[in-house]
């Protein structure tokens, strides 16, 4: 477990190139939608690097400029939250909306509004709050999970996928994973004195220690 901790995001790199090489060879098999959803998850898995290891410094940017934290290594956001919040929220809410495919549309909805939710903070909350033009994770919610959000408003429209009970369920979860399963769960397992803590890496250059 503690490995998974350390290392999820480098997992999530290399799961992105095996779901991304079975999608090039099955994709004759698969609908439109179904494309669409497995391109979403690898979407996440891209995200997830640029913010914790290409770049890395997400977690350090979110504990300091949206906490002003005085441990920004571990508060409060910690690598325990981090992998909760990732990959088993993140992951599994993706994998299953591109398992069920257009049996569960409204999980496909909910999915989405994460990369929407994750693109707006981006771009506006995390830059506005940290005063900076770039934050960990603005690049792939550009490149990536806006192109994934305007081809599934497009898709669901046009092969006619999407019902009214989809909506009825899918917004609400949608806006529930962005405030509970990410927001509020980072909140509930805050501690100041936690061993799960972020390599110096993970921290704003300005806030790494000498």
């Amino acid at each position: 477990m503690d490995f998974l901790r350390k290392y999820w995001y480098d997992l999530a790199g290399i799961l992105a190139v095996i779901t991304f090489t079975g999608l090039f060879i099955f994709h004759n098999s698969l609908t439109n939608y179904q494309i669409l959803m497995w391109l979403s998850l690898v979407t996440l898995f891209l995200h997830q690097l640029e913010e914790y290891r290409i770049v890395g410094t997400f977690p350090g940017m979110v504990n300091k400029a949206m906490y002003n934290s005085d441990a920004p290594d571990r508060y409060p956001l910690n690598t325990n939250t981090a992998f909760y919040v990732n990959v088993v929220i993140g992951w599994g809410f993706y994998l299953l909306a591109a398992i069920l495919g257009e049996k569960a549309v409204w999980l496909g909805i909910a999915t989405i509004l994460v990369s929407l939710g994750n693109t707006v903070a981006h771009t506006t909350v995390f830059n506005i709050k940290g005063k900076t033009l770039y934050n960990a994770g603005l690049a792939t919610c550009w490149s990536l999970f806006v192109p994934c959000i305007y081809f599934f408003i497009t898709t669901i429209y046009k092969e006619n996928l999407v019902s009214i009970t989809d909506y009825l369920i899918g917004i609400p979860l949608g806006v529930v994973l962005n405030v509970v399963g990410i927001l509020k769960l980072i909140d509930w397992l805050a501690d100041k004195n936690t061993n799960y803590i972020f390599e110096q890496r993970n921290l704003l250059p300005k806030d790494r220690k000498k």
